[in-house]
């Protein structure tokens, strides 16, 4: 074992001491660092998704960070340890790479991909539990990512649409399903029929072969440059931002798109 991380181990370790620990990190389970844990994978895609490289390094250690504390509360509890987790990552990755580690055949991106699924499922048909093909999609991802990986598992069953344009139509049809609830004022039903259409939205997405949840990030992020833009000028103009008429607002809102229309790629 490195070096490196034996003295992360250690560090673990003496936080989790019952005696000279640290006392936070002995009262955390398994179920209170989930959130942390989320917290930290989002802010390791943030860095990505700025570019931030210089903090990148700091954000992979704090999820690392994680990882080793699930494993010193599994060794604690005798049901795993941090070896058991190194094992059975390099044994699975291993066995989902029969193109590397045996003597199966190279095959493209694509066809990599569809192997990597194939064998995949056939670990689910070995799991007792699994009656589905839909069964193992975690309940807790982003709904848009558990959305897709959802329709990608039917569809390699054949439920799907052969093309685009029936996956138009069908949103078309749930934007009209939405107004005929709208229009009936039952908010059960609104709720219903929004979810539809996002579900639909997600599977036309992945028809464009575009991340759901990758593009709406980057719509909220367009969306917060530009509503930090209409802010600055309001200021600029020494009015508050709520003083804006809706025809100034939409004027400032053009205009902040066109600017960042002009601004070179790649950006901040």
């Amino acid at each position: 074992m490195s070096e490196s991380i034996e003295r992360l181990l250690s560090l673990m370790r003496r936080l989790r001491d019952p005696r000279h620990g640290c006392p936070w990190d002995r009262a955390q389970t398994p179920e209170t660092l989930v959130r942390h844990t989320l917290e930290e994978a989002y802010e390791v895609a943030d860095c990505i998704e700025r570019g931030d490289w210089r903090e990148l390094p700091g954000e992979l250690g704090d999820l690392l960070f994680q990882v080793v504390f699930y494993a010193q509360i599994g060794a604690e509890q005798g049901r795993y340890t941090f070896d058991d987790v190194v094992d059975g990552i390099v044994d699975k990755l291993t066995r989902r790479h029969p193109h590397v580690f045996g003597d199966e055949p190279v095959l493209d991106v694509a066809g990599q991909a569809a192997r990597w699924e194939q064998i995949k499922a056939a670990e689910r048909g070995a799991r007792p539990g699994d009656a589905s093909v839909l069964d193992g999609v975690p309940l807790g991802l982003p709904a848009l990512t558990r959305a897709a990986k959802l329709q990608a598992r039917a569809a390699r069953q054949g439920f799907d649409w052969p093309a685009l344009p029936p996956v138009r139509e069908k949103l078309t049809e749930e934007l009209l399903e939405l107004d005929a609830a709208l229009a009936g004022g039952d908010s059960a039903e609104i709720r219903h029929e929004l979810g539809d259409l996002l579900f639909t939205c997600v599977n036309l997405a992945r028809h464009l072969d575009v991340d759901a949840e990758a593009a709406l990030r980057e719509a909220t992020l367009r969306f917060t440059r530009r509503f930090g833009a209409i802010e600055q000028a309001a200021a600029a103009r020494d009015r508050p931002l709520a003083s804006l008429t809706a025809a100034e607002m939409d004027e400032l809102w053009e205009k902040a798109k066109a600017d960042e229309s002009r601004r070179p790629p790649g950006a901040a």
